[in-house]
């Protein structure tokens, strides 16, 4: 089918194969070229959320560790430190 789209081509080692064979399961019927697409759609996916869960427990992180130091810096400390500082 024409397209402006680039495309893409991939050899079907027993790797790919069998992540094929496991995706025909899941979507009997379909050919092995719309698999491919099944599974690139289901991997962004994944690797989407994985990402989200990456950035929320880095988040919850600091969101635990913000305050745990407050009483080691008095309130004017920022404002001593930057007195050094050439402007």
């Amino acid at each position: 089918m024409p397209t402006t789209r680039p495309r893409h081509q991939i050899t079907e080692t027993p790797a790919v194969a069998r992540a094929l064979d496991l995706a025909a399961q899941r979507w009997p019927g379909e050919s092995r070229g719309q698999l491919l697409v099944h599974l690139v759609h289901e991997g962004s996916k994944v690797l989407g959320e994985e990402m989200n869960d990456g950035a929320a427990r880095r988040a919850r992180a600091v969101e635990l560790t913000s305050a745990k130091y407050v009483d080691l810096f008095d309130e004017d400390y920022l404002q001593d430190l930057r007195k050094d500082w050439a402007e």
